[in-house]
């Protein structure tokens, strides 16, 4: 089976003019024939994510109009405008909603479901995306819309802007996309205003963003991320809060948005495989966005200087937001108008510089946690996730039921780079159920085809082994299809387990279920709403690659190590004298020096070729 949602990488979509000016002839041709006589331009089957829908395809037709003056346009502009003024504008509280400080204040807003009490709680994003269809259509509207009817429009997105940020509390859902979207409303809004008011709104939306996003920012690998549902990151919301940063800073000039935008961006890009997949978040799993990435990634791509368009995105969702029979739908469509308008072409090759939390070469790459434990492993165009034993996960060797992967103290890392090699060194203090404290040191060498992982541990009690992933996904062509096994050796004997009890709690690769299907299962709240990366953590047992210590490693240590891509010889030997290991393969030669062996206490590495 192939997962839904990840498919083409977003670089691969052509962004030239012409294409843009495709998008937008199909974009009219279908609104042309949806149009109602009442002026509605919302898709037949739209139910949720509806208020601001129809005022999106109408900015899409004014920028078509911009740049083509096609001669149909005017009068629909016009007419699909009057509707959402007239019937999609809401003055009176919705019954419900809980997030009102400020009760009957008329001033207007979205709803997110049009019956009144119907889901109240998506009201303030609804109203945040209504008011950037508005500030676009205000940006496009010169020359096409008469006005009495622009000041009508203005005069609603101000309020728009008043209730977002003086009638309910800002940001109720802990969201940062919805979050900074308002911030680019308000930054949008003050252009449109006088000047004394437009200041005001300016450096409201400034503040806004300093206290009550960036104020609260949240550490992962590194990097402090704008919060998203409670969590650091997602990976279909966390390129959509970079889109958002792109826009602001396009629009302010800001420089703090230009430099949360680079941070977020290298967090994206060292967590990204070179295949473009990535699982994690605390809303959607597996759930990928499309043209609502594309201006960030591309924005931030070239400011980083990385190929951050090889996210795989939802490609049905390339240009614009579409229902299951693939007819066009206006949300988000100010994501599509700030692409067209933005020039920025993708920067479509890898960074040279280390980043401590990834490795990458070639076809190989390998994504770290914040405890420099693998979150992702590719080679060979297979994904591998961190396995689980006993409620622990990670990747690391296992003794007595414990894996030893979480850190007692400084985790230290080494990059090498030599003879056509990347190398990373991993050194990290682990305590077990002994007490005993040890030292795991893991090396990680690639030559872009084939990934070599070697673990080195003082001896262990019992009879260890390395937990060395769950293989999970591989490409097949634009699409990545689920798997349970990957090209894999091992220097002692490897063994591909699979959970010996049922239920949602143990994870069988063989099996249909999915990864974020079954993180929502173990999350506490309901699908949409749970946090599935939570929820994951619940995971007793899953399918695990194995493998048994190396013959011939010293007698003082266990040595694990196992090579992931193409098969064939793997018989690594390995000479331990006290100050350093050495490591030999079909491949290199890697001496790790002890810690103590630098006069900082860093792990030393040398690597050459064979």
């Amino acid at each position: 089976m192939h997962l839904p949602r990840q498919l083409g990488p977003l670089h691969d979509l052509p962004d030239s003019p012409e294409a843009y000016d495709a998008v937008l002839a199909d974009v009219t041709g279908q609104a042309l024939a949806r149009l109602t006589p009442e002026g509605n331009l919302e898709h037949p089957d739209c139910v949720d994510d509806i208020g601001d829908t129809s005022l999106g395809i109408t900015s899409l037709l004014a920028l078509a109009w911009q740049r083509g003056k096609d001669p149909r346009l005017p009068e629909a502009v016009n007419r699909s405008l009057a509707f959402h003024l007239r019937e999609r504008v809401y003055t009176e509280d919705n019954p419900g909603y809980p997030n009102l400080k400020v009760r009957d204040s008329g001033l207007p807003y979205a709803r997110y479901v049009l019956e009144a009490g119907a889901h109240p709680i998506g009201d303030w994003p609804s109203t945040v995306w209504a008011l950037l269809q508005a500030v676009n259509l205000l940006d496009l509207a010169e020359g096409l819309v008469e006005d009495g009817q622009r000041a009508e429009l203005l005069e609603v997105a101000h309020g728009y802007w008043r209730w977002l940020t003086e009638a309910t509390f800002f940001n109720p859902q802990e969201a940062g996309n919805q979050a900074i979207g308002c911030v680019v409303g308000g930054l949008m809004l003050a252009r449109h205003l006088p000047p004394e008011e437009g200041e005001s709104v300016r450096s409201r939306a400034l503040g806004l963003y300093a206290e009550k996003i960036r104020a609260h920012r949240v550490a992962d690998r590194g990097a402090l991320l704008p919060p998203e549902h409670g969590g650091a990151y997602d990976n279909n919301y966390g390129p959509i809060s970079l889109s958002f940063l792109a826009q602001a800073h396009r629009i302010s000039g800001e420089e703090i948005f230009a430099e949360d935008g680079d941070a977020l961006a290298r967090y994206i890009d060292a967590r990204l495989t070179t295949g473009g997949f990535d699982n994690g978040g605390p809303r959607y799993s597996e759930q990928h966005s499309g043209f609502e990435s594309v201006l960030g990634l591309r924005y931030f791509s070239a400011r980083i200087g990385s190929d951050l368009g090889r996210y795989r995105g939802d490609t049905r969702w390339g240009r614009h937001a579409v229902k299951a029979d693939g007819g066009v739908d206006g949300h988000f469509a100010w994501m599509l108008v700030w692409q067209i308008q933005d020039a920025t072409r993708w920067h479509r090759t890898p960074s040279t510089t280390p980043a401590r939390h990834q490795l990458r070469a070639g076809t190989v790459s390998v994504a770290f946690d914040s405890r420099m434990t693998p979150s992702l492993v590719e080679a060979a165009g297979t994904y591998y996730l961190p396995a689980a034993v006993n409620r622990q996960h990670g990747f690391g060797p296992v003794t007595d039921g414990l894996l030893y992967c979480r850190p007692m103290g400084e985790v230290r890392v080494r990059d090498v780079r030599a003879d056509g090699l990347t190398a990373k060194l991993v050194t990290k203090p682990v305590v077990g159920r002994d007490h005993v404290l040890r030292h795991v040191r893991s090396l990680y060498v690639t030559d872009g085809t084939s990934l070599w992982t070697t673990v080195a541990v003082e001896r262990l009690p019992g009879t260890p082994y390395l937990l060395a992933g769950l293989p999970y996904a591989t490409d097949d062509g634009d699409r990545v299809r689920r798997t349970g096994e990957g090209l894999v050796t091992s220097a002692g004997e490897l063994r591909l387990t699979h959970p010996g009890a049922d239920g949602v709690d143990h994870f069988d690769a063989r099996a249909e279920r999915t990864q974020e299907e079954a993180a929502f299962a173990l999350a506490a709240d309901p699908r949409g709403y749970g946090n599935p990366d939570e929820g994951w953590r619940h995971l007793v047992g899953s399918t695990a690659l194995e493998a048994e210590p190396a013959p011939g490693a010293p007698e003082d240590l266990h040595v694990f190590a196992v090579r992931y891509g193409p098969t064939g010889a793997f018989a690594p030997s390995f000479a331990h004298d006290g100050a350093a290991l050495t490591v030999r393969t079909e491949a290199f030669t890697a001496v790790i020096g002890e810690a103590a062996g630098d006069a900082h206490g860093e792990p030393e590495l040398t690597l050459r070729a064979v």
